[in-house]
């Protein structure tokens, strides 16, 4: 049995020294019965306070950056490798799961007290991290491997005054001890610097970062940093680069250089130089910002090793550029992650996914990127990993729908559709079994009416819809939904449209959806706006 399940089964008798004794053998027991290297990246974590939050991607591209990621296998992505690393350890009740906002698609986690104690202590045994906090978490050994700065407050310590730290490879500072990090020109052999979240000013600037050729990971997201220096091109070992969430406009022309970067996170209002295409190592670039040209979309179609896209095109759409796209995008045949914003039409009917696509975002809302119909590539038997949908088509019809009832891990589905020009012609049918893995759904839009029958959307938790209530009246002749055939759900949003409806006929509309929701077993939240 696993640790968790033992702790749970002890119940809320932890304050009995024995039992606390025999958990923390246990759960001994559990951490040397992980792999060599699981066992590493779990110590790790003794880098992030007690009840921090933890974005898993950003969690995996340090242990890349501090080389507890290798593959045998050439081709193979360490980033993927890495996910099945963190997803082991989940498995193994060594992290927990957090959720965030309405959305699964993003991993968070935290580690469990008593983990952490036992991590801590491990770390402290073999010099793996050094604490700085009020609980002073700190190694015996004066030679520093990895340093966490946790709190300025700590006797106004001042680490390089009485501790070794030219060794250091990783440096983590949050915000309250962002004053006590180091000068840069500290570290030797540093691989990893992460600063999220800390306000960069005189007591910590980037500079000598220009010296830190062994840096593989800088973390700046959310620093208030205006600029990177153009000297940045000079670490030339760099794996990723994460600046969002600043006012940076431009970065240096010399990041081009930065041939082993993997991961560029950037802001929406960051522009990039010319030569971008050179980066062919990128397995992930977001935020792409397309304003002046098709020369910037030309050069994305050379990063072929890309999973994980975000673009937006800043500039007046046309078929040129339309075509540049769809062309780009067909090169990309690793792409698992794709989201799109275009300011002015944008017709991707020619595009054909990767069978791995696990995500495609498009911009909801006309004008947009939009589809005919339901492109033929959305399929069950093409798109078994597809967990997240958020598409517009020109026109749907009952089967459309019943080819996204069949993909099997669909768990968000966002589906706006555009009706206008053909009116609303028929009331669609989710029929029993369809989307069996559907959680969060949306529905914007000339949809129309719907009903749920009995077994349809066994999971579904939150459901927002648009309701046109004169056609619902004339095509359905009812304004029932099947509401109660929802065993999971917990929240409803309704945005009516009156258009063409009286008054007394919009109330009685929403009166009837309030009534599916007194009778419904959850008593689901009910939002209308007003």
């Amino acid at each position: 049995m696993e640790w968790y399940e033992v702790y749970k089964s002890v119940g809320t008798g932890m304050e009995n020294c024995l039992d606390v004794e025999n958990m923390r053998n246990i759960l001994s027991l559990s951490y040397y019965d992980l792999p060599s290297h699981l066992r590493t990246c779990l110590l790790y974590f003794s880098l992030f306070p007690e009840d921090y939050v933890i974005d898993n991607e950003r969690l995996v591209w340090m242990w890349i950056a501090e080389g507890f990621i290798q593959s045998e296998k050439k081709r193979e992505s360490l980033f993927e490798l890495g996910e099945s690393y963190f997803n082991e350890l989940i498995n193994r009740s060594m992290i927990q799961l957090v959720h965030k906002g309405c959305s699964d698609l993003i991993k968070y986690c935290r580690v469990h007290d008593m983990v952490l104690d036992l991590i801590h202590s491990l770390s402290s045994e073999e010099n793996f991290v050094t604490i700085l906090n009020d609980v002073h978490h700190t190694s015996p050994s004066k030679k520093v491997r990895r340093l966490s700065l946790q709190n300025g407050k700590v006797d106004h310590f001042a680490p390089q005054t009485t501790m070794s730290i030219q060794q250091v490879r990783s440096v983590v500072a949050f915000p309250f001890a962002i004053n006590i990090t180091p000068a840069l020109q500290s570290f030797r052999i540093l691989r990893v610097l992460d600063l999220q979240d800390s306000c960069l000013s005189e007591s910590c600037n980037l500079n000598y970062l220009e010296n830190l050729f062994h840096l593989r990971y800088l973390g700046l997201r959310n620093t208030h940093i205006a600029q990177l220096p153009e000297e940045i091109g000079n670490l030339r070992f760099l794996q990723t680069l994460d600046v969002k969430d600043n006012e940076i406009t431009r970065l240096p022309s010399t990041v081009v250089q930065l041939r082993h970067l993997m991961c560029l996170r950037i802001e929406v209002c960051t522009r990039v130089p010319n030569g971008i295409g050179s980066l062919t190592s990128l397995e992930e670039l977001s935020m792409l910002c397309i304003d002046d040209s098709t020369d910037i979309i030309e050069e994305l179609g050379h990063l072929t090793q890309l999973r994980v896209l975000d673009i937006s095109c800043q500039i007046e759409w046309n078929c040129i550029l339309e075509k540049s796209l769809v062309k780009c995008l067909s090169k990309l045949q690793k792409i698992k992650s794709l989201y799109i914003w275009v300011h002015g039409e944008c017709n991707l009917d020619d595009w054909i996914t990767p069978q791995h696509l696990s995500r495609f975002g498009a911009a909801m809302g006309l004008p947009g990127c939009w589809f005919s119909t339901l492109p033929a590539w959305i399929n069950s038997s093409l798109l078994l990993n597809l967990s997240f949908l958020s598409i517009t088509v020109r026109e749907l019809q009952q089967e459309d729908l019943e080819i996204l009832g069949r993909l099997p891990a669909l768990r968000d589905l966002h589906l706006e559709v555009d009706h206008r020009n053909i009116g609303i012609l028929e009331r669609f049918v989710f029929s029993s079994g369809s989307f069996p893995s559907l959680v969060h759904c949306g529905f914007s839009g000339y949809i129309g009416p719907f009903v749920f029958q009995e077994g349809a959307m066994p999971r579904i938790k939150s459901l927002r819809f648009t309701s046109h209530v004169r056609e619902m009246r004339e095509i359905a002749d009812s304004f029932y939904l099947g509401l109660r055939n929802l065993p999971s759900l917990q929240l409803v949003a309704a945005l009516f449209f009156s258009r063409g409806a009286s008054k007394e006929v919009v109330e009685e509309a929403k009166a009837a959806l309030r009534h599916e929701i007194e009778i419904h077993p959850n008593h689901p939240t009910l939002w209308i706006p007003s």
